[in-house]
């Protein structure tokens, strides 16, 4: 059947390095956004996304940089809030590196507390937004890897230590995993048990793992739109089981189990 699509935008002017760290980064584009989300609105869009990116490493991500990047969500929310709009809080926070799941779990945990706390200060209507996180993983380069499960516990931990009740929704971002791994995840984070203390939505905002079979499948030919299309449906029905928590891995797609991880994501 026929489905409605809202429409969103991303609003922010791209990363910009902050000096005095170890290449970290905050976003720019404050300047004139109200002026944008008002023709934004206009245009007919529900929605607007803002994208903050923060490292682990050596001394990373720094206070610095999570206050800095923290306080500019929260001005981009209440400002997005102000023409209307629904804000989707990003604070992104990368796979690269050799982190332990441990140690994702601590900085997912002070990123996302220093996040809210700023959108209070900036009264951000919590009812009125969404937070599109990272799950909990170890990272990229780690030896010690981990399973769905153990991903699944350490998000929903995370969260709860740091996500007021008030937010209606959280949509994970994929972040180089493969399709089959975010699916496999997000559906590890709704079989989770501790349904008493789950408040939110949890749900998916995927780029890469809603779109690599789908490209594989077009290759740019017109001819092959038709079986691209059911990629798509493919895996937006997957995502959509893991997000109830009844995905059972049977949907299998043209880059399944394949790497989508891109070191220093930038887009």
């Amino acid at each position: 059947g026929v489905r409605k699509a809202v429409v969103s935008t991303q609003s922010t002017g791209g990363l910009a390095p902050l000096y005095g760290t170890d290449d970290e980064t905050v976003t720019q584009g404050l300047d004139g956004l109200a002026d944008r989300c008002k023709k934004y609105k206009e245009a007919g869009a529900q929605f607007a996304k803002w994208r903050a990116v923060l490292k682990i490493g050596e001394n990373r991500p720094s206070e610095l940089a999570i206050q800095e990047n923290a306080v500019t969500l929260a001005r981009y929310a209440s400002i997005c809030q102000s023409q209307g709009l629904v804000p989707i809080v990003e604070p992104e926070i990368l796979c690269d590196g050799t982190h332990t799941l441990i140690q994702c779990k601590k900085v997912t945990e002070r990123v996302l507390s220093a996040t809210y706390k700023a959108c209070v200060d900036h009264n951000v209507y919590l009812e009125g937004s969404l937070l599109k996180p990272n799950m909990v993983t170890p990272g990229m380069q780690c030896t010690e890897r981990a399973t769905p499960e153990e991903i699944g516990a350490a998000t929903v931990i995370a969260l709860q230590r740091s996500v007021p009740p008030a937010v209606v929704g959280v949509t994970f971002l994929s972040g180089g995993q493969s399709e089959e791994d975010a699916t496999r995840n997000l559906n590890a984070i709704n079989q989770y048990q501790d349904p008493g203390r789950k408040p939110w939505k949890l749900s998916f905002s995927y780029g890469r793992a809603l779109q690599a079979s789908v490209l594989k499948a077009w290759q740019g030919k017109k001819e092959n739109v038709p079986a691209a299309q059911v990629e798509l449906k493919k895996r937006a029905f997957a995502n959509h089981q893991a997000a109830l928590g009844q995905y059972a891995g049977d949907v299998t797609g043209a880059s399944g189990s394949d790497s989508l991880f891109v070191p220093n994501h930038q887009y």
